[in-house]
């Protein structure tokens, strides 16, 4: 096979393995868009029935006790698998970023039409950054349902107080939920910066 036959088989493979990162990419998105959906309407169901119950005291603990310990794994599994699409979305954008590096070499219109600086992360910076890191990662899906999560553990934390020492005034129940919820939220940036450090040496891609 001669140089240039090399060359278009390359392309076409290329050409590919594009398609197949971009659709990747896509399912990642939908992936994300379907797990938090399913989080959110597992806790609403689960705050209307706690409405139902709110005039029974006798009924309305043990079902706490029942339910937001559920949940609360229920929003652990979820923004875990939340960090994992971002980063094999991440891995795919990468991908498409280094076919696109060849495409600019194929001829001075494909290098102007598919520069680096009209491309996206990791070819340039990512547009989520220009506030800083902290509130970039504060920002992601994840975060949004770990926020919320730990918003419900908090809740369980006070409520627990609350039983187990009825006699304590009602402010340190809340203190301690909300300390708890704090708590866990900066457990879950620290885990999603960890989890994110991979990628943090990656350079705009400008050569194949």
């Amino acid at each position: 096979m001669d140089e240039q036959a090399q060359r278009t088989a390359l392309l076409s493979a290329l050409t590919t393995e594009h398609f197949v990162l971009q659709t990747a990419t896509s399912t990642t998105y939908t992936e994300a868009s379907a797990r938090s959906s399913l989080y959110v309407m597992a806790l609403s169901s689960s705050l209307v029935a706690t409405g139902f119950l709110a005039s029974s005291p006798e009924s309305l603990l043990p079902f706490l006790a029942t339910v937001l310990p559920v949940v609360f794994l229920l929003g652990l599994f979820t923004v875990a698998r939340l960090v994992e699409t971002g980063l094999e979305s991440m891995h795919c954008l990468a991908g498409i970023a280094r076919i696109r590096a060849f495409y600019r070499t194929l001829g001075p219109d494909a290098e102007r039409l598919l520069s680096a600086a009209n491309g996206r992360w990791p070819e340039i910076g990512s547009p989520a950054e220009r506030l800083g890191p902290m509130l970039a990662f504060l920002g992601t899906t994840a975060s949004m349902i770990a926020v919320i999560n730990n918003v419900v553990a908090g809740a369980g934390v006070a409520v627990l107080v609350h039983s187990v020492s009825a006699s304590a005034p009602r402010w340190m129940g809340a203190a301690t939920g909300v300390a708890s919820a704090s708590v866990l939220t900066w457990a879950f940036y620290a885990y999603q910066r960890w989890r994110f450090a991979e990628f943090d040496g990656i350079g705009p891609i400008r050569e194949p």
